[in-house]
C-alpha cells in the first residue's frame, strides 16, 4: 500500500512538473521575464526582518531597510503591454522612498511615504504592514493631493495626527519657486502645507500656514491647549538656513481652516557647538506618557564634509507642552553602516513613530533620504533613557566630569 502511494505522488509531482514545462513552453520571452520580476518583487516584500545584535540597549535597530525605491509596485514603472514595452524597460523609475509619518489604522501599521521620482518630484503613497517590521506593501494608488490656491512645485515629509477634534490631519513641507529672484533657478520657499482626511485616502486641502518667516518640520499637537490647535514650528529666514530662526518654537492657532501664527516662542533652542548648532525640528507629533511628553526631533551640525543629520529626544510636562523637563545629551540615533550612504550622505531623519497599546514603540527613520527603516522600544525604556541621560554640559570640562561621575559610581558599585 505504502509502495502504491509513492507512485502515485511521484506521478502527480512528474504531471504537474510537465504542466510546468508546458506553460513555460508556451511563454513568451517577455512572459518569462515578467513572471520572473513578479517572482523577485514578492520574495522582496515578504522578506523577514530581525533585530541587529548587540545595539546600545535604547532601542533595536532592524537587519533590512523595511522600504525601498524597489518596493514600490511594479505597476507604477512597468508597462506590462509586451507591444508597447517589448524590452520590458521601466517607464517610471522611483529615486527614494523616506521621511514617512506614521499611524496606527484598522490594526495595521501605516507610512505616509515621501516617494521621489527620478525627474526629483516627491508624492506622497501609503504603505501598510501587519507588523510594523516587514511586509510593508504600498497601497494600489499613490495619494491625490490637493493643491493650494497657488500649487506646490513640491511636497513632502508629512506629519500625520490623528486629533482629538475626529480629524487626521497631514502637515507637511509645500516648496515653491521663490519668485522674488526670477533669474535664480534654485532659489525657493517653504511653507506648511495642511491637510485632513477620515480614511487616508480623500484629503481635504486647507490653506497653507501664515507666518511672518518661512516654515518646515511643522509638526500639529494631537490635542487642544486652551482651546486652541497647537503647532510646533521652525521659523527659518530662508528655504534652507534658518538664520535668526532660534529653534524649535510653539504656536497656538484659533481655527485650523485659516491658520495663521500670530505669537511664536522657542521652546527647544540650538546652542553653539552641540548637535544642533545649525537648525533643528521637531519629527513627528509627541507621545503622551504618565511621565509626560516624549519627543522625538533632528539636530544638525556642520562637518568638513557637509552638514550631519541626527535624531535626538526631550521631554515636556504633561500640564504644559512647551516645559521642557528631560534633555538627554548628544544624539539617540546616528546613520550606521549602509545606512550612511545614499543620496544625502550622513543624514537620519524621522517624521513618523508608532506607540502601541502595550507600549511598544515603533520607531521610523530615514537614512541619506534614500530608504526607510524601523528601530523599536518600549514607553518605559524612553522615559528613563531621557529622564537619566545626563544633559550635555557644553563645555569640554564637563562632558569629561560626568564621565569621572559614572566611572565612580561604577566603582563603588564593583566594590559591593
Amino acid at each position: 500500500m505504502e509502495k502504491i502511494k509513492l507512485l502515485f505522488c511521484i506521478s502527480l509531482g512528474f504531471h504537474y512538473l510537465c504542466k510546468l514545462n508546458e506553460k513555460s513552453n508556451y511563454m513568451t520571452d517577455f512572459e518569462k521575464r515578467l513572471e520572473a520580476l513578479r517572482n523577485h518583487h514578492e520574495a522582496l516584500l515578504t522578506r523577514k526582518n530581525k533585530p541587529v545584535e548587540w545595539g546600545n540597549g535604547i532601542y533595536d535597530k532592524y537587519e533590512y531597510p523595511i522600504l525601498t525605491a524597489e518596493h514600490t509596485p511594479l505597476e507604477w514603472r512597468y508597462d506590462f503591454n509586451e507591444t508597447d514595452n517589448p524590452f520590458l524597460m521601466q517607464r517610471i523609475m522611483m529615486n527614494g522612498t523616506f521621511n514617512a509619518g506614521a499611524i496606527k489604522w484598522n490594526g495595521k501599521y501605516l507610512l505616509v511615504v515621501r516617494v521621489e521620482g527620478a525627474d526629483r518630484k516627491s508624492f506622497f503613497a501609503i504603505a501598510e504592514s501587519p507588523n510594523g517590521i516587514d511586509n510593508f506593501r504600498f497601497w494600489e494608488e499613490p495619494i491625490t493631493m490637493p493643491d493650494d490656491v497657488i500649487p506646490a512645485t513640491n511636497v513632502y515629509d508629512m506629519r500625520v495626527t490623528a486629533h482629538e477634534d475626529g480629524w487626521i490631519y497631514g502637515v507637511f513641507c509645500a516648496e515653491r519657486h521663490d519668485d522674488s529672484q526670477p533669474g535664480n533657478l534654485s532659489a525657493a520657499t517653504a511653507t506648511a502645507g495642511i491637510a485632513r482626511t477620515k480614511d487616508l485616502k480623500t484629503w481635504e486641502r486647507l490653506p497653507d500656514l501664515k507666518s511672518k518667516s518661512q516654515q518646515r518640520n511643522v509638526v500639529l499637537h494631537p490635542e487642544f491647549v486652551d482651546g486652541k490647535y497647537a503647532f510646533f514650528t521652525r521659523p527659518q529666514d530662508g528655504f534652507i538656513e534658518t538664520g535668526s530662526g532660534g529653534g524649535i518654537g510653539w504656536a497656538l492657532v484659533d481655527d485650523i481652516t485659516h491658520a495663521e501664527i500670530k505669537d511664536e516662542k522657542i521652546i527647544n533652542a540650538r546652542h553653539y557647538h552641540t548637535i544642533t548648532e545649525v537648525k533643528n525640528g521637531e519629527g513627528p507629533h509627541p507621545i503622551k506618557t504618565p511621565k509626560g511628553w516624549l519627543h522625538l526631533a533632528h539636530g544638525v551640525r556642520a562637518t568638513a564634509d557637509g552638514l550631519r543629520y541626527v535624531l535626538y529626544m526631550y521631554m515636556t510636562a504633561l500640564n504644559d507642552p512647551t516645559r521642557v523637563i528631560a534633555r538627554p545629551g548628544g544624539y539617540f540615533l546616528v546613520p550606521q553602516g549602509d545606512e550612511y550612504v545614499g543620496d544625502v550622505m550622513n543624514v537620519a531623519f524621522a517624521n513618523g513613530w508608532i506607540a502601541d497599546e502595550d507600549g511598544k514603540v515603533f520607531i521610523y527613520y530615514a537614512s541619506a533620504d534614500t530608504r526607510m527603516h524601523v528601530a523599536t522600544s518600549t514607553i518605559e525604556k524612553l522615559i528613563d533613557y531621557c529622564m537619566n541621560t545626563p544633559e550635555d554640559g557644553l563645555y569640554t570640562a564637563s562632558s569629561v566630569e560626568t564621565i569621572k561621575r559614572l566611572i565612580e559610581k561604577n566603582r563603588r558599585q564593583m566594590k559591593k
